[in-house]
């Protein structure tokens, strides 16, 4: 999670990051390794392109590789062999700042600050951006909006608001900017199923109105059926198959069949999603 005094340090402006080709990835990772200082190996071989537009579920197990994944994207990890690249150009190449800058990230903790207020949260990196007050504002009170949230919260703090309400506090955040691509890592998780349900509702309506590229880990098929463009299914470090979710319950692929047989018939397919 990146404080204000980090964010502040970067003379780039994200909106200087250019634009991927309309027919090209916006993410792509080739042979991507990653390995830790005790040579545990989490990653290996990992090639995956994110198009622009869809939201790709990450699915796995734990241990599977998919949060490291998303680290990889956003450079809070540094792979040890392949490279990450985000709109055609290699992250390495990019300073690290305006890499984040241009991307909304979202976890299961939310990772608020304790001591901001709801609209200071949410406005943070406008507000480190410079953008005027009024226009902070404003930019506010449409995430607020956006989220389904009442404007009353934004003088709140997060310990006076419910696990729902600061998770899309979180989403709001992610979104204050405008960012083209969101990180979402697990951010329905640790919420009780009907609020977990509503959240998928909202997201699903948010994506279809602003078309973000999405990146979503989840150990949940459902919910990766429900939300997901393509499924990348993970396990031990290595990309399995990536599929559109009604092939995705099809597939023949002996740990994906897994996956569906563990399911059950409670998976509903894509033509469902955003229904009950």
């Amino acid at each position: 999670m990146l404080g204000e005094h980090d964010l502040t340090n970067s003379t780039n402006r994200a909106s200087n990051m250019e634009p991927p080709a309309a027919d090209g990835a916006v993410i792509e990772l080739r042979d991507v390794a990653y390995t830790l200082p005790n040579h545990q190996r989490l990653l290996s071989g990992l090639n995956l392109q994110v198009k622009r537009g869809e939201t790709l579920v990450l699915l796995g197990r734990s241990g599977s590789g998919k949060t490291t994944t998303l680290k990889l994207i956003n450079r809070l990890l540094i792979p040890s062999g392949g490279e990450v690249r985000v709109n055609g150009v290699c992250t390495s190449e990019v300073d690290v700042i305006q890499l984040r800058r241009s991307i909304g990230y979202v976890i299961q903790e939310v990772g608020l600050f304790p001591h901001f207020t709801v609209e200071r949260n949410i406005g943070l990196v406008p507000r480190i951006d410079g953008w005027p007050t009024d226009r902070i504002h404003g930019r506010v009170e449409e995430l607020l909006q956006m989220v389904g949230l009442e404007s009353k919260l934004a003088p709140r703090y997060p310990h006076q608001l419910s696990g729902g309400q600061r998770q899309r506090v979180g989403v709001a955040r992610a979104l204050a900017a405008d960012p083209a691509l969101l990180l979402m890592d697990e951010p329905f998780g640790a919420l009780d199923a009907l609020t977990r349900d509503q959240l998928q509702r909202e997201f699903l309506a948010l994506q279809q109105r602003l078309n973000k590229t999405v990146v979503f880990v989840t150990h949940d098929l459902r919910e990766a059926l429900r939300l997901g463009s393509r499924i990348a299914l993970m396990e031990a470090g290595r990309l399995i198959t990536v599929l559109p979710p009604d092939d995705f319950l099809r597939s023949t692929d002996p740990l994906a069949a897994a996956y569906a047989q563990a399911f059950g018939e409670g998976s509903a397919p894509a033509a469902n999603r955003g229904m009950s």
